[in-house]
């Protein structure tokens, strides 16, 4: 009995290494953030990155003093960056009441323990929450109403990784541990509960890929052309309106061919005229009558 069991541990440790390893064969290309930089020079040049960022992003920023006054996304991001040196500091509360303030005031909410890359854009950021353990990428662009949560209690990683160039649609929900490939799209309103792979565009609920082309520029330009994500819905329904066609131009042939006489098919055979799908057993059959 004991020999049993301990063969169906080892069999399940087995497979479990294997499930584990052919996870990280499948894992797709994620960039690290870059290194904070420390100091407020560091921040101070983090700062007027995040402004270019949000001035080559958006054509509705029409000067650098109207990105600095009019942009909670872009104060979001800076606050986050003082709160999170803050965390990393061991002050843990100072850096959850500056995460709080935050809050109220952008109605973006960053745990100070994420970590968000350089040249990151938060577009008409309200109701975002991105949590503890989360990273997000160089370059990402992130819409109104992301959730970037967990979905465990244990105290480790439980938060979606973002790599570089990543576009992420308003009302988005990526769930738990995942890792979202560089250059990928995720559709507004989607639901990603797995990972994804890079330059992959997903949609619906759960998410699901529609596509695989990679379209994450090299020069850390976001990709605006978020909107233009496939329809596989409709892709499914043109196919099937195809097939339908098709199905019934043959009908209509058989019905024709049932019709005829002997005579008229031998003329028809002779003049090839049938069609190439028509089943030449039911050909055979109908002369035979």
């Amino acid at each position: 009995m004991s020999t049993s069991v301990t063969d169906k541990r080892a069999k399940a440790i087995i497979q479990a290494k294997a499930k584990a390893a052919a996870r990280k064969a499948q894992t797709p290309k994620v960039t690290p953030p870059s290194i904070q930089p420390v100091g407020a020079r560091g921040l101070l040049r983090e700062a007027l990155e995040d402004i270019r960022a949000v001035r080559r992003a958006d054509p509705a920023a029409r000067s650098q003093l109207e990105v600095v006054l009019a942009y909670p996304g872009l104060h979001a991001v800076w606050l986050h960056r003082i709160a999170h040196q803050m965390w990393n500091d061991g002050q843990w509360l100072r850096a959850r009441l500056l995460s709080h303030v935050g809050r109220h005031y952008t109605g973006i909410e960053i745990h100070p323990g994420a970590q968000i890359g350089r040249r990151v854009f938060i577009d008409h950021g309200m109701g975002i929450v991105i949590g503890e353990t989360a990273v997000v990428g160089d370059d990402c662009l992130i819409y109104a109403g992301v959730v970037l949560g967990g979905t465990s209690l244990a105290r480790t990683k439980r938060h979606p990784t973002l790599g570089k160039g990543v576009t992420v649609g308003s009302n988005a929900c990526i769930l738990g541990d995942l890792r979202i490939g560089d250059g990928a799209r995720v559709g507004s309103g989607s639901v990603v509960i797995k990972d994804v792979a890079e330059g992959a565009t997903v949609v619906g609920i759960p998410g699901r890929v529609v596509s695989q082309q990679k379209r994450c520029g090299t020069l850390g330009v976001p990709d605006l052309d978020h909107a233009a994500l496939p329809d596989p819905i409709q892709r499914i329904v043109k196919d099937l309106l195809g097939q339908i066609e098709r199905l019934c131009g043959r009908v209509e042939s058989l019905e024709k061919l049932l019709d005829l006489s002997p005579e008229e098919l031998d003329e028809m055979l002779k003049r090839h005229e049938l069609q190439d799908d028509v089943d030449p057993k039911l050909v055979a059959a109908k002369k035979d009558s």
